[in-house]
């Protein structure tokens, strides 16, 4: 045997025992290392990570709020109404601006007679001859004064008057007049003592989406 080769063994042979010795240390240290791996919580994401793993933020349409129909004049509180109408129609057929609708398949105003005021608004008519025609009690005579269908609401930011023009449309449109709605100076006045949620207002707007709307008389008693 060479020199060389008589070495290496002879080094083998003394390093065996360190060997076995640093083997379990090893396996230790490795599963020390597992277990930090599970316990530890998960690195964040550096900024410029982040920039390019969150969702954009996407622009949502403004609407206004239909989510809850006008009822027509006269009508009781919201529950009531829908418990009490009888659905029979007769308030549409009184109805001398055609503007009360039922859907009986309930898809549109919860099967009772609504108001859609882009399509037809309530008049206001001189008769008030739905709330008379109304068997069930779901309407109630009352004044012009007391009449509480809900609240017009104006929105400058996408009003025609916004650009400088001298847009009226809504306030000539209203049966009521003034006492509801009225221009001061560069806006529109909306007094909510006046108004009676009737839609003219939003039914004459020129603006997608209107710049004004009216807020359901029961959408106001759940806020």
């Amino acid at each position: 045997m060479d020199r060389r080769k008589f070495f290496r063994r002879g080094l083998s042979e003394l390093f065996k025992p360190l060997a076995k010795a640093i083997a379990p240390l090893e396996r230790a240290a490795n599963h020390i290392g597992q277990l930090e791996n599970l316990t530890s919580p998960p690195s964040r994401p550096s900024s410029s990570q982040q920039q390019h793993t969150q969702p954009e933020h996407t622009h949502t349409p403004q609407r206004y709020p239909l989510n809850i129909w006008l009822r027509p004049p006269g009508a009781i509180a919201e529950k009531e109404f829908i418990g009490t109408c009888s659905r029979g129609g007769e308030c549409v057929k009184a109805c001398p601006a055609q503007c009360i609708m039922i859907d009986p398949s309930d898809s549109q105003g919860n099967g009772v007679p609504y108001i859609q005021a882009d399509l037809a608004a309530c008049t206001v008519c001189d008769g008030l001859y739905c709330m008379h025609a109304c068997p069930s009690g779901a309407l109630v005579p009352a004044s012009i004064t007391e009449i509480d269908m809900g609240t017009a609401v104006w929105k400058e930011d996408s009003c025609i008057r916004a650009s400088g023009r001298d847009c009226r449309i809504c306030v000539d449109k209203c049966p009521i007049g003034e006492t509801a709605i009225k221009v001061v100076d560069t806006t529109i006045e909306v007094n909510p003592h006046g108004c009676v949620g009737c839609g003219m207002c939003q039914q004459y707007c020129p603006t997608q989406p209107k710049s004004i709307f009216v807020i359901a008389k029961a959408a106001k008693q759940r806020a």
